[in-house]
């Protein structure tokens, strides 16, 4: 498991940022895969977020550890991924989703794979670059 996926889950939430054309836009997510050293994230193709990922892959994401002043920041860039199996696996590692997708052929359950990620992870003070 890399640092920057134990991080993510450590903080349960945190903020994803895109482009809304000339605008920066952010939101709660909390929902995170690790899967053969890539990470993932999910959206409904209904949302906000999901017209933006498609005009503009470019994406922050930030997260807080509670009770510190440890924190992380992802770049990266967001490329929709249609595998049914990958599908399946974010439902089983994040049954939270299941509220808002019945299952893996779900119409609306769209997934982001996040690619040229780039990590700054902030301990104590210290930031350490992961890639």
């Amino acid at each position: 498991m890399s640092k920057t996926y134990e991080f993510l889950k450590e903080c349960e939430t945190f903020f994803l940022a895109t482009i809304n054309k000339n605008t920066p836009a952010m939101r709660p997510f909390g929902a995170i895969m690790e899967l053969q050293g890539e990470l993932y994230f999910s959206t409904a193709n209904i949302k906000d977020v999901y017209s933006q990922l498609k005009s503009n892959q470019a994406i922050q994401i930030v997260a807080l550890k509670s009770g510190t002043r440890d924190w992380i920041r992802i770049n990266g860039k967001a490329i929709e991924i249609n595998d049914l199996d990958i599908k399946q696996k974010m439902l089983e590692t994040c049954p939270v989703l299941l509220k808002r997708f019945d299952s893996k052929e779900c119409q609306s359950f769209a997934l982001f794979k996040i690619i040229e990620m780039v990590s700054e992870l902030n301990i104590n003070g210290e930031i350490t670059k992961l890639t």
